[in-house]
């Protein structure tokens, strides 16, 4: 895994990565200060009786999208990266493993789209189910940290582990891979879930857990 994460941050300076990277945040930032603007209308139309009615829909846009950035920045970050992940995986097979290459099938939009919704909602159910449970172990220091970290590697390794093994398996395979290699792919996202944790470098989070489970899908059928 530490060989595979070097290898993928080494390669964050090929122009495919990059071209993601810039991608996958301009639409990421766009969504959130869509959901601003958003926010700032309706408070805006339901305050208008209201004196300093624009102040006030102004500091409501900014505190949702702060809110949203901080609650939702993981889970839109890899569904919009889910989009455009075929472009990283392409460049880290044709510089690691070639041979992939020739039996690689291209990801359609239309499935790219499916799996990056259904990472989201994955991210938002799960989380919000255990939201109580977050609230009753922050009497324990500790533990809604690790139940945080363990639900969202697990969550992480497979929607990163798919991007991957779309390209090389039939959904029916898919599902014996993931059950195959539960333990790398729980290793995988729990790397990536503290990338994101760590101030900048959750920025390149999506782009570098991409590239990194291109590494642990083929080094897990060498």
């Amino acid at each position: 895994m530490f060989t595979a994460l070097v290898l993928s941050i080494a390669q964050l300076g090929d122009r495919a990565v990059l071209g993601v990277l810039a991608k996958s945040l301009a639409v990421t930032f766009a969504l959130f200060v869509l959901l601003g603007a958003g926010v700032w209308w309706g408070a805006n139309a339901l305050l208008a009786t209201w004196t300093y009615h624009g102040a006030l829909a102004s500091a409501a846009s900014l505190v949702v999208t702060i809110l949203a950035l901080w609650l939702l920045f993981r889970a839109v970050a890899v569904a919009v990266v889910g989009l455009f992940a075929d472009t990283i995986v392409v460049a880290v097979e044709r510089k690691h493993y070639p041979a992939a290459l020739s039996t690689a099938r291209d990801v359609t939009f239309g499935r790219s789209l499916r799996m990056a919704l259904a990472s989201a909602g994955r991210f938002i159910a799960v989380n919000l189910m255990l939201a109580p449970l977050y609230l009753v172990l922050l009497a324990t220091g500790i533990g809604t940290a690790a139940l945080f970290l363990a639900a969202n590697a697990w969550l992480l390794g497979r929607d990163l582990g798919d991007m991957v093994s779309a390209r090389h398996l039939p959904p029916e395979a898919m599902r014996d891979w993931r059950q195959a290699t539960a333990a790398r792919r729980f290793l995988l996202g729990l790397a990536v879930t503290i990338l994101f944790l760590v101030p900048f470098a959750n920025i390149l989070a999506p782009v570098i857990g991409a590239a990194l489970a291109t590494h642990v899908y083929h080094r897990s059928r060498s």
